[in-house]
């Protein structure tokens, strides 16, 4: 299953850590993690919501990865809006071994600034990529 998340500038360093293989355990007041099911849904709160925050310094960034479908299925799809907001919410407790289900390294495909995204920066970032 192909799915995304957008992160800040601190997420990020933390996944860049782990050499692109996991993502960093939540902190206490974050009990659920939510990859969503769609790069446009992603897009949308990275842009709308990290990039234009000054406690995230005004960026955000699109990662895409890859979890093997048998494992994502005891993660029903969840609603969070529209048709294209969908999520899977995996319990913080269980990050680690969803961190194990991850096949190859998480991609970074976009960028955005100030509520716009960084043209060349990574422009592979939609359903087709």
């Amino acid at each position: 299953m192909k799915l995304w998340r957008p992160v800040g500038r601190n997420e990020l360093a933390k996944i860049e850590a782990s050499g692109m293989r996991a993502f960093p355990p939540r902190l206490p007041e974050q009990p659920i993690f939510y990859p969503v099911l769609s790069f446009e849904y992603a897009e949308k709160i990275a842009c709308d919501w990290n990039s234009v925050r000054e406690d995230h310094e005004y960026v955000g960034f699109v990662v895409r990865f890859y979890i093997d479908d048998a494992y994502a299925s005891r993660f029903p799809e969840q609603p969070a809006g529209g048709k294209d907001c969908q999520e899977l919410w995996v319990p913080a407790e269980e990050l680690e071994e969803f961190n194990r289900h991850i096949s190859g390294r998480i991609e970074l495909v976009a960028e955005y600034r100030n509520g716009v995204r960084s043209e060349g920066a990574h422009a592979d970032g939609g359903e087709n990529a």
